[in-house]
């Protein structure tokens, strides 16, 4: 069973792009399929993976609008996912999507179920709640939080959270909380160990042990478009995220529509059959 995640923060600046491209290329490391849906007009992790948006022909934007499907607008990385590209254009969804027709947040949804052959579908949403990010949550499974351990990073969970129970109650009755990866982290700073208490605290085991430090190679990465695993694969930048995926794996088939927010999180790629 294909799984959906939606790599989600109202917040920008939390890493949200980098997670979503290094933890596709961490799966696809060790043999998952994997695709790759950017959703953020910016395009940063189209860019990031490597593709001169300028000289595509079709995006996530066309598919949005029903003149492309997935399958015809896919581009295949060097990390071994495919990527779902986006460009500036797609911000012109927002103001033709306008979300008064219940149909215009379930397009990605329509778009994806044609798509059976990833056991990981990542969407990297915009740090903000519109048309586009409403079009990944319903269409995902559940949602990965990535957060920077500082003081605004928990102002802007709060707005996240409510948008998610929102969405739940409305839209989505199955969406979950994938978990929450500590982003930018530098245990040495006090506020970083205070935040990060403060996380266990209202997460619980839905807080990921591992954390993804501040690291040069990660940050320098995305200019050369590539992922930190295929840039400098033994950098602690790209360790952290090849640990994160492998927990992710390891946390097991435990989550279940009916369970509550600090349930476990859900583990879906099971090799057996690669």
């Amino acid at each position: 069973m294909t799984k959906i995640i939606a790599v989600t923060n109202q917040k920008g600046g939390v890493g949200k792009t980098t997670t979503a491209i290094n933890i596709a290329a961490a799966l696809a490391a060790v043999g998952c399929r994997v695709l790759l849906v950017d959703l953020d007009p910016q395009a940063n992790a189209t860019v990031g993976c490597g593709v001169d948006r300028r000289q595509l022909a079709q995006t996530v934007y066309q598919v949005l609008l029903g003149h492309k499907s997935v399958s015809e607008t896919l581009v295949t990385t060097d990390s071994g996912f495919d990527l779902l590209p986006a460009e500036s254009a797609l911000a012109g969804a927002q103001a033709e999507l306008t979300g008064h027709d219940e149909s215009d947040t379930q397009r990605l949804k329509s778009s994806l179920a044609a798509v059976g052959t990833y056991d990981f579908i990542l969407i990297d949403c915009p740090p903000a709640l519109n048309i586009l990010t409403l079009n990944a949550l319903v269409a995902a499974h559940s949602i990965l939080i990535p957060v920077q351990c500082e003081y605004y990073a928990l102002e802007g969970l709060s707005g996240l959270d409510e948008t998610f129970r929102r969405v739940k109650e409305s839209a989505n009755r199955d969406l979950m909380i994938e978990g929450v990866v500590r982003t930018m982290y530098d245990g040495r700073n006090s506020l970083t160990t205070e935040v990060s208490a403060q996380l266990r605290q209202h997460y619980g085991s839905l807080l990921y042990e591992t954390v993804i430090p501040r690291n040069v190679r990660l940050a320098e990465a995305p200019s050369f478009g590539k992922s930190v695993i295929d840039y400098d694969p033994h950098c602690q930048g790209a360790l952290a995220y090849r640990d994160l995926a492998r927990e992710m794996l390891e946390k097991g088939e435990s989550l279940t529509p009916a369970a509550p927010v600090t349930a476990e999180p859900v583990v879906i790629c099971n090799r057996s059959d690669a």
